[in-house]
């Protein structure tokens, strides 16, 4: 799978583990920074060009690392077509995907740790969209909102 991958300050190093532990599994990595430690950098600036690849379908699925995961969320989904969430549980992680066609997960670099943050993107990942009809009529809905 084409994954892409972003990161803040707050997220780097979560990222960078991710990063390595996802390729060493077969998949795609399309890191979209940051791409060294920098104290100083912004959230949008990386997580704004992931929300737009994943919405482009350059890449399949998208994973966005802050400090909280709050800020990575509220940026993915200004971008018309990104479903973005910030995810702590592994419910959440697959029930996202398969009832509300999440395609950008969020984590907080401060606060799971990189077992729990693993865990929740290979659920993320390996969940697919039910497309059952209540599932669509309020994708529809959310849908309706971006226009």
């Amino acid at each position: 799978m084409k994954i892409g991958i972003a990161a803040d300050h707050g997220g780097y190093e979560l990222k960078e583990k991710l990063h390595d532990w996802l390729q060493s599994l077969g998949h795609d990595i399309k890191d979209f920074g940051a791409y060294e430690l920098n104290n100083t950098d912004d959230y949008p600036d990386f997580v704004i060009p992931l929300a737009r690849a994943v919405v482009s379908k350059e890449v399949e699925r998208g994973i966005a690392v802050c400090g909280s995961g709050v800020g990575a969320s509220v940026a993915a989904n200004k971008i018309t077509g990104a479903r973005a969430a910030l995810v702590n549980d592994h419910f959440s992680a697959h029930q996202g995907v398969e009832d509300d066609d999440l395609n950008i997960l969020c984590l907080g670099g401060r606060v799971v740790g990189s077992m729990l943050a693993q865990e929740l993107v290979r659920s993320f990942l390996n969940a697919r969209f039910k497309g059952e009809e209540r599932h669509l009529r309020r994708l529809e809905k959310v849908q309706q909102l971006e226009k």
